[in-house]
């Protein structure tokens, strides 16, 4: 495991995935898994086919340590690739789930990259091993390639269209067969998938920042229930199961997703500032700086900033290889690892009145050592401001949050919360105050994480670990 913040939301994973008969398609998945290395650093992987059989390279770590330059030599000579960044949602943190994961049948074999979360995974595998199916790992990720291989069918779209209507939650799929790229999104949209073109190839990929640095560009987002594939009958795509209704995940803006991406037509920067106006507007406080915690808050922090006259400053300086290692610090250090991050300011701090803002709130111990870093560093007061609504409910399609008793603004009043943490006031963005500032259909998100009205039905009391035994 990472040395990452306990109390954070855990990201969702990364999917990437390219076609190209000129490029070397393993270097490309490289660097495009690089640019997605946010949304999971647990395991990354990457497979390739190249017309007669698909090979895969799949290890614990972050991508710079799982792969050599011999790593990708061995995965060279192929046309097609796909990869993944895992953050774990459904099995444990451990090699057999590191994912490109290979998967046989009567089908054929393909390998499969999923970003998501099914809340029925563990009645398909039950399902599936009464037919005599085995598993490799403990992911929904070999349920969904399982059942795509033992389905009837002519095409591989045929066989994932089969098998869609039965995936109750959220998937993007990257899928490579021996001659064929495939990218599947579920028909609510819950995670951002994307296309783009690079010279005679086509890529897709979890966010568009992946496109940008391979030279790659933005063509669209593919619809959710969509099925897009290359092979060599060409470029085709189908509607796999028709989308009714929209429940893009709304927390991609707030913190998952990165800022240079764009969702839904909304660059996710702008997006940030535009909630941190409204929490200006929502949440005023009288202060001499405002300070965002870098980096998924310093939008907002700008944000706020502009729309109350407050000026900003940068209070809070961070070490950004820290958490990047897989090396444990010593327990104490580990109890204290907002410390190990991020490096206050005291020259800059010392006898002001200080607003800091934070994407989110999940169990309250990060703004605890926060509120006593900017303390020890001199700030007379300090006002917590979080440019998201409390978070009250856990996630079931793709981020990692806990029970529903590990949510300390579940169990706390924002007053009770201000006099845990140590802060003079506590603030939070309204749900109302987010979509607006989004300034997108609130009925196309889901906001069950800050509601609690999920848009499919959930088992409330679900293990990310129920398919380990």
């Amino acid at each position: 495991m990472t040395t990452r913040r306990s109390d954070r939301p855990r990201e969702a994973c990364g999917v990437f995935g390219i076609h190209s008969r000129t490029h070397d398609v393993a270097r490309i998945a490289f660097f495009g898994l690089y640019a997605l290395q946010h949304r999971g650093q647990e395991s990354a992987g990457i497979a390739t086919a190249d017309g007669e059989r698909i090979q895969v390279h799949a290890r614990m770590g972050l991508v710079a340590q799982v792969f050599t330059e011999e790593d990708l030599r061995d995965l060279e000579g192929g046309h097609i690739a796909i990869g993944h960044t895992r953050y774990s949602t459904t099995g444990s943190s451990r090699v057999c789930n590191a994912q490109p994961i290979l998967v046989d049948g009567p089908a054929g074999q393909i390998a499969l990259a999923h970003n998501g979360n099914l809340v029925n995974a563990d009645q398909l595998r039950e399902e599936l091993e009464q037919r005599g199916v085995e598993f490799e790992t403990t992911t929904d990720s070999e349920v969904i390639g399982a059942l795509i291989v033992n389905e009837p069918g002519e095409t591989w779209r045929e066989r994932i269209a089969r098998v869609m209507p039965r995936l109750n939650g959220a998937y993007c799929l990257t899928i490579a067969t021996r001659d064929e790229l495939l990218a599947v999104r579920d028909p609510l949209g819950f995670r951002p998938l994307c296309l783009g073109r690079l010279g005679d190839g086509w890529v897709v990929a979890s966010e568009s920042c992946a496109l940008g640095p391979l030279g790659a560009q933005f063509i669209r987002q593919i619809e959710p229930g969509e099925i897009f594939s290359v092979g060599r009958g060409g470029v085709t795509t189908a509607i796999g199961q028709p989308s009714t209704k929209r429940a893009g995940c709304a927390f991609e803006f707030v913190y998952v997703a990165r800022p240079d991406s764009v969702i839904d037509g909304r660059l996710v920067y702008q997006a940030r500032q535009a909630m941190g106006r409204a929490l200006a507007r929502e949440q005023p406080a009288e202060a001499d700086m405002v300070i965002g915690v870098p980096d998924s808050a310093i939008p907002a922090a700008m944000g706020y900033a502009e729309e109350s006259g407050i000026p900003f400053r940068e209070g809070l300086i961070k070490s950004r290889y820290i958490h990047r290692t897989f090396i444990q610090p010593e327990q104490n250090m580990r109890q204290q690892g907002v410390e190990l991050k991020l490096n206050p300011l005291p020259e800059i701090l010392a006898g002001q009145r200080v607003v800091v803002v934070d994407d989110s709130i999940v169990r309250g111990t990060t703004q605890v050592h926060l509120v006593r870093l900017l303390r020890r560093a001199g700030a007379r007061e300090v006002h917590v401001r979080i440019h998201c609504p409390p978070w009250l409910h856990p996630c079931y399609f793709g981020i990692d949050v806990g029970n529903r008793d590990q949510l300390i603004a579940a169990k706390m009043t924002e007053t009770e919360m201000a006099a845990h943490m140590g802060a003079d006031s506590l603030g939070y963005l309204s749900v109302e105050g987010m979509m607006g500032a989004l300034g997108l259909p609130e009925g196309d998100y889901c906001k069950a994480c800050f509601t609690g009205r999920y848009p499919v039905s959930v088992q409330l009391q679900m293990d990310k670990l129920a398919l380990e035994t």
